[in-house]
């Protein structure tokens, strides 16, 4: 072999989906942006998993005799208005808000990628149709179709849920058609097209392995989109209601006692929905960076 001859290294392109991934996850694995929010995120998901049986209080007890007490060694980050504990509610609070937010998460990018898929792959008058829909939904603010749905179907956790994952379903739908139409006249769409497989087959075997990287970004952006959709609206009463500690609802239930300087009430729960937002964009800009070597 001459010497000459050019050597495989690890960070070579590669040039299939599957290695293509595993070439994107070590550069995502190397990078301090990921790893940084990552360890915020599962900070989190170990809150919610374990957070009830951790807290030294019961965050659903009310204790009169102990009503808006400042930060202390007993009461960590104060006490509230019915007399709960703060650090008790904040931690525990994790769960509603991780339940909610990554499940209509998910089911904003299945929609959204078989949507995105179809538009992409058939083009023409479906997508037109499907694209001038889309472009409709994404006119309106998402907290203004969330809060029509809500009216509408009512208040539950399930119908927030849905109504979440609906809406943000169209954002990532437009990102896959845009990854869809760069791919569907590549030499394998054609080579498949030959072979007459099943059109079905071709969109979600042949070209979604190669449209995964957008597809992955965009959802989790949209999973921190989400956490401030729950939020605002148990903030404003149309999401997770009492007596959950949810982080919107306990800063819609205390944010009127800022005036009187009970800042503790809020500020620990509105630091908690930050560093959950952060930590999730800090994951995509890593798995972005991945992307872009």
């Amino acid at each position: 072999m001459s010497s000459s001859a050019a050597i495989t290294t690890t960070d070579e392109k590669p040039h299939s989906a599957w290695d293509e991934f595993k070439h994107n996850l070590r550069l995502v694995c190397r990078s301090w942006t990921f790893m940084i929010g990552m360890a915020i995120v599962l900070f989190w998901v170990f809150c919610a998993i374990f957070g009830l049986s951790l807290v030294p209080y019961d965050p659903f007890a009310d204790d009169m005799l102990n009503t808006l007490l400042p930060p202390s060694a007993d009461h960590w980050f104060g006490t509230d208005q019915l007399g709960r504990d703060v650090f008790s509610r904040v931690i525990s609070g994790a769960r509603d808000i991780l339940t909610i937010a990554p499940l209509a998460t998910i089911l904003s990018t299945v929609l959204g990628t078989a949507l995105g898929l179809t538009m992409g792959y058939f083009g023409g008058l479906i997508d037109e149709v499907l694209s001038r829909l889309v472009d409709a939904v994404l006119a309106l603010p998402t907290v203004i179709v969330a809060l029509l749905a809500l009216t509408a179907l009512g208040t539950s956790t399930i119908t927030v849920l849905f109504v979440i994952g609906f809406t943000f379903a169209p954002i990532i739908a437009r990102t896959v058609r845009a990854s869809v139409i760069a791919e569907r006249d590549l030499d394998y769409v054609a080579a498949a097209e030959l072979r007459r497989e099943n059109r079905l087959y071709i969109m979600f075997v042949e070209i979604l392995p190669n449209v995964i990287g957008p597809i992955l970004v965009e959802s989790t952006v949209r999973l921190g989109y989400s956490i401030f959709a729950v939020a605002t609206l148990s903030f404003i009463g149309f999401g997770i209601q009492p007596p959950s500690p949810d982080w919107g609802l306990s800063i819609s239930q205390n944010y009127g006692l800022i005036g009187g300087g009970y800042w503790w009430t809020v500020l620990f729960d509105s630091f908690a929905i930050a560093s959950l937002v952060i930590g999730v964009n800090l994951i995509a800009d890593g798995i972005q960076g991945a992307l872009d070597d």
